[in-house]
């Protein structure tokens, strides 16, 4: 299961470099495998698009940053990549339903996306005990 160790370093990668810029074609060199066959095979495990779980997890680690810190908006929004603070709010309200000016408010809900991991976990190689049992007509 190599391919899954390559996949899960791919992302170490992706989660180490994910306030700046991310090289995809690295990640793909880590996990062995063309750029276009990383982003198909990523999106097809994970269920999610790799763009979209970048956004994603920026968008969780900003909201944090916004919440705990006295950090502007805009200083947040270019740490994580974002060149102006338009792009930064449309993105952050797609992802937690509010403004990042919002996001600063005690009390504020907002969503969570974790890192992501890969495991592999086979099921039926077991054997199994059965029997058939007939019903009485009638009944």
């Amino acid at each position: 299961m190599k391919w899954i160790e390559r996949l899960n370093n791919a992302v170490t990668y992706i989660e180490d470099n994910i306030k700046g810029d991310i090289d995809i074609d690295e990640a793909s060199k880590i996990a062995c495998c063309s750029t276009y066959h990383f982003q198909r095979m990523f999106a097809y495990i994970a269920d999610v698009p790799l763009s979209e779980y970048v956004r994603r997890r920026r968008m969780s680690l900003a909201a944090v940053d916004l919440q705990n810190g006295d950090e502007k908006v805009i200083d947040v929004a270019l740490k994580y990549g974002y060149d102006s603070p338009t792009a930064f709010t449309r993105a952050f309200k797609n992802v937690h339903g509010i403004s990042p000016s919002q996001a600063k408010n005690e009390g504020s809900v907002l969503k969570a996306f974790p890192p992501i991991s890969f495991k592999i976990t086979i099921k039926g190689a077991s054997e199994m005990n059965y029997r058939i049992e007939k019903k009485a007509k009638g009944l």
